[in-house]
């Protein structure tokens, strides 16, 4: 099973590679397979944007890794 974090695409060069923002760690990720643009949230999984999501449903998966971040006692880092 796979688990994945939306990130935010901060930036684009050329027509296939992004630099995408995971809460504060910054990757890139091949674009090729999607039609996203700057400030777009996409699924990446084996350095591929796999998906768009729409701002909403990014926040409300967001939202849910933070809760269960937290139940764990992991939110700080420190686990």
């Amino acid at each position: 099973m796979c688990l994945a974090i939306p990130g935010r695409v901060l930036s684009i060069d050329g027509d296939r590679k992004a630099l995408v923002d995971f809460g504060g760690t910054r990757r890139l990720a091949d674009i090729t397979f999607v039609n996203a643009k700057v400030g777009d949230y996409v699924i990446v999984h084996a350095g591929f944007a796999l998906q768009v999501l729409d701002e909403d449903a990014a926040r409300e998966t967001l939202d849910l890794w933070k809760e269960a971040l937290e139940m764990t006692g992991m939110e700080d880092g420190s686990a």
